[in-house]
């Protein structure tokens, strides 16, 4: 298992607490983990060490497959310097509402296809690149279209 330590130099800039940490080891294995309640079920993220619904607990990081449809997206024209990210065309980037549960959502950007092609509506599926030496989760188009 990778370090407290090891884990904080993959990944400069982020705040990675106890509750966050066993996401952003996931991440190292390409696996996107979100948090589920043992006790009724309910996933949840951001991370948190206590279930909303039900008080309890029992929250284990839990590996979703990743699909989902497109439920927000915005076209950043610009940003922090960032690598991999050109700001001279618009960058997408989604929040997605994954197919475990309504509600859902993780955001990321959306690769591998024309700007205009991306749309609220669009179905997504999990991709992984690396940036700046650490795997990062971004969501490509799927083939099925339309929700």
């Amino acid at each position: 298992m990778v370090s407290d330590e090891d884990l904080v130099g993959k990944f400069p800039g982020q705040s990675l607490d106890r509750d966050n940490a066993a996401h952003f080891r996931g991440r190292l294995e390409r696996r996107l983990l979100i948090n589920r309640c043992e006790a009724c079920g309910l996933w949840r993220h951001p991370p948190k060490p206590v279930c909303p619904r039900c008080w309890s607990s029992s929250v284990r990081p839990t590996e979703v497959a990743g699909t989902g449809t497109i439920h927000l997206l915005i076209f950043l024209h610009q940003g922090p310097p960032a690598e991999g990210v050109d700001y001279s065309k618009p960058y997408p980037v989604a929040t997605v509402e994954l197919d475990e549960q309504p509600g859902l959502r993780f955001t990321g950007a959306v690769m591998g296809a024309p700007n205009d092609a991306i749309a609220i509506g669009e179905r997504v599926r999990l991709d992984w690149i690396e940036r700046a030496g650490a795997p990062l989760p971004i969501f490509r188009l799927a083939e099925e279209g339309r929700r």
